[in-house]
């Protein structure tokens, strides 16, 4: 498990993705635009290319692919096919542009967030007035994706044991990295060097210039947060309409993002904890948090000796019990479901939480997984050196991840050894993002955000020389569309009208 793969929006937004651009129609509308002024020469053929849009079958979508060069820094070297769709704006109101939307990840769909949620749950003013665009990045889902294992192969990879507790078990733990990591080698060698969050925001500004907008405006969730902030970063002077919801903070290294991560699961499950007391059923207890944490610890451990049948023909390990309650920290809605998944695991059934993990890994009924986690690894490797160098900088570290949360601190700790031995070497470093030059740009923080903690919006917005500051005072992961008329009114405005908010407004 990579702890920083919990930086996506919700799984059951992207878990419902319905177009295949592999599916589209003909009936073809073609668009261009000029090239980019500023664009090198070497690159102006590909600003320069068109767009041709298809109906992809269900009504209100179109669909495209636009190629970049496999290596920036040898455009001759081979392409990349991207794939783009679009919801055209419904009008009433005069267009402002194409509005680009990220879900986050690294390695969720765009195109599978924008069919099954933004193009519909997005407010009606804003669609009306912005084309609702996506672009599966590079090496995701519909994007020549990142593949590494077989659906077997990965059942088996998520059972490995996250917690070892000796030697042998820390050598099996390495050892499935190590069969992971030269999956993805030997299945995707080619684009596996070439899925940067650097390239897929040069990526992100081809499109812009494709789209005819001068700017881009965009909407990033969580790791698409960096991704906005790295556009933001390559190409200030472009920045149109910038929200960055859940943020990440570049200037960390992958020891901290990960530690911080861990403190913010450990607040998230105490105060789901905190609610689950209140009930009399509650099968944490009725006491304290710190009760309850020990509770599921016990749980857990239980299922690390001796793992519980599900129904289906996995069993139930601590590894996947884990999973599943941290998928479930994303968003308080989900906090009934988690409660009834302990009390029937609690009974022997191990059938909720396999399911909740399951939606989190993206996997379907039939064994299959989107290519997700691949993808999230490919990336999160590259952009940072590993947390960890080997098995003993893990072990070393454990005490300070278990001080940050006694219930996830050991499984988060051995979860950022999977770039130990990664193939590629990384091309990014931790650096603070300024973008000066460019338009104001908001960060959205929520405070007891499991996934990017609070603390990592206050950094982002404080290190972008026009970085503006929301606050959401909840739970859950991210805050656009998720209940506040606070939040929405304040990031409609913007979208809308190019004002942002109040640098430090604060909502509930």
């Amino acid at each position: 498990m990579d702890t920083r793969r919990p930086l996506r929006i919700l799984a059951t937004a992207l878990g419902t993705a319905g177009l295949l651009i592999s599916g589209c129609s003909s009936g073809s509308s073609t668009s261009a635009s000029p090239s980019a002024p500023s664009a090198p020469a070497v690159l102006k053929p590909y600003y320069a290319q068109q767009l041709t849009w298809r109906d992809c079958g269900v009504p209100g979508f179109q669909c495209t692919t636009m190629k970049a060069p496999l290596d920036y820094a040898k455009p001759g070297g081979g392409d990349i096919k991207l794939a783009v769709a679009r919801a055209k704006a419904t009008g009433p109101g005069k267009r402002i542009g194409s509005l680009v939307v990220n879900p986050g990840g690294p390695g969720g769909s765009a195109i599978g967030y924008l069919q099954s949620y933004a193009a519909i749950g997005y407010p009606a003013q804003v669609r009306a007035r912005y084309d609702m665009v996506a672009i599966d990045p590079r090496g995701v889902a519909r994007s020549e994706p990142v593949e590494c294992l077989t659906g077997p192969q990965m059942d088996a990879y998520t059972q490995v044991d996250q917690t070892p507790d000796d030697a042998a078990e820390v050598d099996r733990l390495g050892s499935a990295y190590k069969e992971f990591a030269g999956g993805c080698e030997r299945r995707s060698g080619k684009i596996l060097p070439h899925v940067s969050t650097v390239e897929t925001a040069r990526d992100m500004d081809m499109l812009r210039s494709l789209l005819g907008d001068e700017k881009l405006h965009y909407v990033g969730a969580s790791y698409g947060t960096y991704l906005g902030a790295t556009y933001a970063e390559l190409f200030p002077a472009r920045v149109g309409r910038l929200v960055l919801d859940g943020a990440m903070d570049p200037s960390l290294p992958a020891i901290d993002v990960n530690r911080d991560q861990t403190a913010g699961f450990e607040v998230a499950f105490r105060s789901f904890a905190a609610d689950c007391l209140k009930k009399a059923d509650c099968p944490l207890g009725t006491t304290s948090t710190a009760d309850a944490a020990t509770r599921l610890k016990q749980l857990f451990a239980g299922l690390d000796a001796r793992p519980i049948p599900s129904g289906a023909s996995r069993e139930l390990t601590e590894s996947l019990a884990t999973m599943g309650v941290i998928a479930a920290m994303y968003d308080e809605s989900t906090w009934s479901q988690l409660s009834d998944a302990l009390t029937a695991a609690q009974k022997g059934d191990g059938s909720g939480l396999l399911s909740l993990a399951d939606g989190y890994y993206e996997r379907d009924p039939n064994g299959s997984y989107a290519n997700l986690m691949f993808a999230n690894t490919a990336v999160n490797c590259l952009d940072l050196p590993p947390a960890f160098a080997d098995a003993d900088a893990a072990a070393q570290a454990l005490p300070s991840f278990e001080k940050a949360s006694p219930v996830f601190g050991r499984t988060f700790t051995w979860a950022a050894l999977n770039c130990a031995d990664w193939p590629i070497h990384p091309t990014g470093t931790p650096h603070r993002i300024e973008a000066r030059g460019a338009d104001p740009i908001v960060v959205v923080g929520t405070t007891r955000d499991p996934a990017t903690p609070y603390k990592w919006a206050e950094s982002l917005a404080g290190q972008l020389s026009s970085g503006t500051l929301l606050t959401y005072r909840g739970d859950g992961h991210t805050a656009y569309g998720r209940g506040s008329d606070c939040i929405d009114t304040a990031i409609n405005t913007y979208l809308l009208e190019g004002t942002p908010p109040t640098d430090g407004k604060t909502c509930s």
